[in-house]
Order: C-alpha cells, then sequence, then structure tokens
C-alpha cells in the first residue's frame, strides 16, 4: 500500500512540474519575442541612434540687481518709470541653446547606453534714457518769456534726466553619461518602452552682469523776486544728482550621481507605417561642486546748488554721501539637489524620430545672487524643446 502512496505521489509531482512549467512558457511567449521576430528586431532597429535639437528656456534665480538708494525718494519722477533703473537690469527672460545625444542600444537586450549635452547662453546690452524736455527762459515779463537784446530768448537746458546701461551674459552647460534597461514589460504596449537610467551628470553654470547708471530727478529752478512774480528773473538751476556703478560674476560647477525615467506610450500608428507617442520622464541628482561669486558696487550723491553753477561756469556740487560696501568674494564647496522633468509628442519611423516637448530642470541652491549678503538661489531652466535622431545600423 505505501508503494502505491509513494508511486501516487510522485505521478502529483511530475503532473505539477509539467503543469508549472507550460504555465511559465505561455506566460514568457508574451514577453519573449519568437527566434525569427528577434532576428527581424536586429535588423530593423538600429543600435546607434544621433539625437541633435534646440531649446529655448526662461532662466530663473539669476540673482539681485544692484540695489539703488536713491530710487525710494523718487516715486513719482516721470524719468525713473517705464522702465525704472532697477527694472532695466533685469537680464534676458530666455536662453537659447542646442542639445546633443548619442546612444546604443546593442541588439535585443533592452540595455542603453547614451552621453548627452545641453549647452545654452544668453545675452543683452540696454541703453534707457529718459528726459524731459520743458523750456525754462532767463527772464520773464509780464509772465512771457522776455528777448535779449539781439532778439533771442535765453534759456536754461538743465532738465531731468536717468540713463542707465547695464549688460549681462549667460551660459549653461549640463552633460550626461547614463546606462538604462527598459524595464517596462509591456506594461504600455507592444511599442512602448519604459526605461530606468542611472549615470553621471556634470553641470557648469556662469554669469556677468554690469550696470552703469546716471540719474537727475529733481532739477528746480530759482527765480527772483519769486517764481509766481509777473517780472521775474530765472537765476539757474539746483538739483541732486546720483551716480551707480556695479559689476557682479557667479558660477557653479559640479558632478554627482544621477537617476532618470524616460517612457514612451504608443498613441496612434506603428513603426513601420509612423507612430505617434507620448514621451514624458523625471530626473534627479545630487550635484558636489563650488560655488563662486565677485560683486561689488558703489552709489554716489551730490547736490549742486544755483551758486554753484557761478563757480567759473563748473557745477561743482558737494558729495552728500558716497557708499560703497567692500567687495564681496566667495568661494565655497556646496551639495546641490537637482530635479526635473519632460513631456512630449514623437513621430516614430524604423530609423528616424522627431521630438517636440517642454522641458524642465532646477538646481536648488546652485547660485549665490546676493550683492551685499549671501543669498542662495534655485536656478531654473524651463521651455519648450525640439530635436530629430537618426538611427545607424
Amino acid at each position: 500500500m505505501s508503494e502505491l502512496i509513494k508511486a501516487n505521489s510522485n505521478k502529483n509531482i511530475r503532473r505539477q512540474l509539467l503543469s508549472t512549467a507550460s504555465a511559465l512558457t505561455v506566460l514568457a511567449s508574451f514577453y519573449t519575442p519568437s527566434l525569427a521576430e528577434a532576428a527581424t528586431n536586429d535588423i530593423d532597429h538600429p543600435s546607434v541612434w544621433i539625437e541633435l535639437g534646440a531649446e529655448m528656456d526662461r532662466v530663473s534665480g539669476q540673482g539681485d540687481n544692484f540695489p539703488l538708494g536713491f530710487l525710494p525718494n523718487y516715486s513719482s519722477s516721470s524719468v525713473l518709470q517705464n522702465p525704472s533703473p532697477a527694472q532695466a537690469q533685469n537680464p534676458p527672460p530666455f536662453s537659447f541653446g542646442g542639445v546633443g545625444k548619442l546612444s546604443f542600444e546593442p541588439g535585443n537586450s533592452g540595455l542603453v547606453f547614451s552621453a548627452a549635452i545641453r549647452y545654452g547662453r544668453s545675452s543683452n546690452k540696454k541703453k534707457v534714457h529718459h528726459q524731459t524736455t520743458a523750456v525754462h527762459p532767463t527772464k520773464y515779463q509780464s509772465g512771457k518769456p522776455l528777448p535779449s537784446p539781439s532778439g533771442n530768448i535765453h534759456i536754461f537746458t538743465h532738465e531731468n534726466f536717468a540713463n542707465t546701461m547695464a549688460g549681462h551674459r549667460e551660459s549653461h552647460t549640463i552633460v550626461d553619461f547614463t546606462a538604462g534597461k527598459d524595464v517596462g514589460l509591456g506594461m504600455f504596449g507592444r511599442d512602448a518602452s519604459s526605461v530606468f537610467n542611472i549615470g553621471i551628470r556634470y553641470a557648469q553654470f556662469s554669469s556677468k552682469v554690469t550696470a552703469d547708471i546716471r540719474a537727475r530727478p529733481d532739477v528746480q529752478f530759482k527765480y527772483y523776486p519769486s517764481a509766481a512774480a509777473p517780472t521775474r528773473a530765472n537765476l539757474g538751476a539746483y538739483f541732486h544728482s546720483y551716480h551707480v556703478l556695479g559689476s557682479a560674476w557667479r558660477n557653479f560647477h559640479g558632478v554627482g550621481p544621477s537617476l532618470s525615467w524616460n517612457a514612451s506610450v504608443p498613441v496612434v500608428g506603428n513603426i513601420e507605417a509612423g507612430l505617434v507617442t507620448f514621451d514624458f520622464g523625471a530626473n534627479a541628482a545630487v550635484l558636489f561642486g563650488r560655488q563662486k561669486s565677485h560683486a561689488k558696487h558703489q552709489e554716489t550723491g551730490t547736490y549742486v546748488s544755483v551758486l554753484a553753477q557761478f563757480n567759473g561756469g563748473i557745477y561743482a556740487g558737494t558729495v552728500l554721501y558716497q557708499e560703497a560696501p567692500p567687495p564681496r568674494d566667495i568661494d565655497r564647496a556646496v551639495t546641490v539637489p537637482n530635479v526635473g522633468g519632460f513631456a512630449g509628442l514623437s513621430f516614430n519611423y524604423s530609423s528616424a524620430k522627431v521630438s517636440l516637448g517642454y522641458r524642465a530642470d532646477f538646481f536648488i541652491g546652485a547660485i549665490d545672487g546676493g550683492i551685499d549678503a549671501r543669498k542662495s538661489e534655485t536656478l531654473g531652466f524651463y521651455g519648450p524643446f525640439a530635436t530629430v535622431s537618426i538611427g545607424l545600423p
């Protein structure tokens, strides 16, 4: 009896083993291409991809403008508005650059090795000049300008004005070396992919700003015996003048480990005739590097009285103040977290792809954007991009 039970038990074990093997074979058939399909994929699917493109990024977190101590005292002055000297220092809103990527996908392994670079820059030179144009005759009679013996009307031409000259230059470079594996296992469909990557990211950011601002916002004239007298003489102008000079240079470079996930989901079509996919992904990195900055500025305020104008014809005004804080130099080791992501559409063919999308990257605390004191800034790049990819056998 025991031998019969043992024989039945062995049959049951063999039956279970055969059932399990059959089930695994059926399941594997859903995820493993046949030898014929593999051979076809090896022929049709390029192993090397070259990607080139362009992007337009809005750049945030580039640092403070130079402070203007005199500006709050003249909030109603027309020459200090639209734009004000502070607004005229703003950097250009967009940076333009290029992208490049080289990828290697050996056979049907699902592995992807790639090297990518993004580069962008922006620059501008602004000159903003505002000036009033009123006429101020030297003499009046019965409330009207009085001509000189030669018949000309002598006038003073001292007017309110503000002149701002500001320059800005920025550049950034981001380089990635990654190794990835398609871990999608068909979760998004036959032509979909879900690639998880690990790698190394290098980033460098640099900017330089300059400002030269001169303003005379409060010109007034002294009349004798008074400004309201029908017959009066214009004795001359009195006013304040201001001059601001500033320059700042900021830099960061660092390298560190990175993780990213790139997914592609079919929308319509097929890879043979043309396939539209929705692409999306996310990335994160920690960069270890150095943060450097140098900033200096000064502001001088001068008062010119009517009597000063008669000092040999030279406007030798009185210096009211001159503020020149010590130059600020920073060179420190920093750790910068980086997060980002993208989304877009791709038009895929067997050996070519065109992609359009929107990408964002933020580098937390990468820049010291302060002028007189430390100010940790998150440097952000976000905007549209377009790329063309060509596959090689």
